[in-house]
């Protein structure tokens, strides 16, 4: 079923949103006042705006480390104010300023960052263990890298998954370089999505760039889910522009990756294919687009502001974020 117009003018103001905060945590970051590092999601924004706009509210997702899931936890309907907050350590951030990137927010189904790459998948095929018990048309998405995918937790989950019928999407947000590796230097395949295939789980592939193409095919599998017909798995190729994290050199298979690959990958910009084609047709005007980015800036100043604001938060005993209240 085609996008709504509401719903294209959704996706073009996350990807917005999106990127004004990846760059605010970027400039933090050089100025010393963000806690720990930060991956830039920058380039490839798409595969979690696509994946999370249009999900219920009780569903659950599991964010990938791009932008540290800021593209899956603003689309999902978080406030990014506490995430910012989270960042510089305030009390007043999702996790009492105690987590950097390893935070949950239950009340929207953000169900954490994992500090240990595939650990996100066991808690995947739980919650949709959980989702399928519940019997209330839950759906789990999880968002991960290329390099993530390597993990023996992967198999293990898709088969289990697919044996159980879950009401799991997979998404893979492959980048083609996981840290330093090229993705054709791990992987024996032309395209991730066909191992999944190998577990009897059916999987597309889209262009990672283009958000509607990623929303549509995410929603199709999340329909697919909810009708109690299983896992499915989408892997939206797309780009990085910058280094793995920032403060660490861009290296591509032992060799620093060439601006002239980053400007090729920039002239199939996510935000710039997306607005070219609401443009084109009239889907919104050039002012109409103009009053998205002003009002993101606002909403950025507005964040950074409440995190400045915000008291620091108080050491306590690790026992007391153990357990859930």
């Amino acid at each position: 079923m085609p996008l709504t117009k509401e719903q294209l003018i959704t996706l073009y103001t996350n990807l917005v949103r999106t990127r004004a905060f990846d760059e605010l945590f970027v400039r933090r970051l050089s100025e010393g006042r963000l806690l720990g590092f930060f991956h830039p999601a920058e380039g490839g924004e798409a595969p979690g705006v696509g994946a999370c706009s249009f999900l219920r509210p009780d569903d659950y997702v599991l964010p990938h480390l791009r932008g540290h899931g800021m593209p899956h936890t603003l689309s999902k309907g978080g406030d990014v104010k506490y995430y910012l907050a989270e960042h510089t350590g305030k009390a007043t951030g999702c996790c009492g300023g105690r987590s950097t990137f390893h935070g949950v927010d239950p009340e929207i189904g953000l169900m954490g960052a994992f500090g240990t790459i595939g650990s996100c998948f066991p808690v995947t095929v739980g919650l949709g263990l959980a989702a399928k018990k519940n019997n209330r048309g839950q759906v789990v998405v999880c968002c991960f890298g290329d390099g993530t995918s390597n993990r023996g937790t992967f198999h293990e989950c898709a088969l289990m998954a697919n044996n159980w019928k879950l009401p799991v999407v997979f998404v893979c947000e492959n980048n083609g370089i996981s840290m330093f590796v090229p993705v054709e230097e791990s992987h024996p395949v032309k395209d991730i999505s066909s191992l999944a295939q190998g577990y009897g789980m059916p999987a597309k592939v889209v262009d990672g760039q283009d958000v509607i193409a990623v929303a549509e095919a995410v929603m199709a599998a999340v329909d697919r889910a909810r009708a109690g017909k299983g896992p499915s798995m989408i892997e939206a190729k797309c780009c990085r522009y910058c280094s793995h994290a920032i403060g660490i050199p861009d290296f591509k298979g032992g060799e620093l990756r060439s601006q002239k690959e980053i400007d090729e990958m920039r002239k199939r910009d996510a935000i710039l294919l997306c607005r070219e084609r609401l443009l084109a047709q009239k889907v919104l005007s050039q002012k109409e687009v103009d009053l998205i980015v002003q009002k993101a800036e606002e909403e950025v100043a507005a964040a950074e502001k409440f995190a400045d604001e915000s008291p620091i938060a108080e050491p306590i005993g690790l026992d007391q974020l153990l357990y859930a209240k």
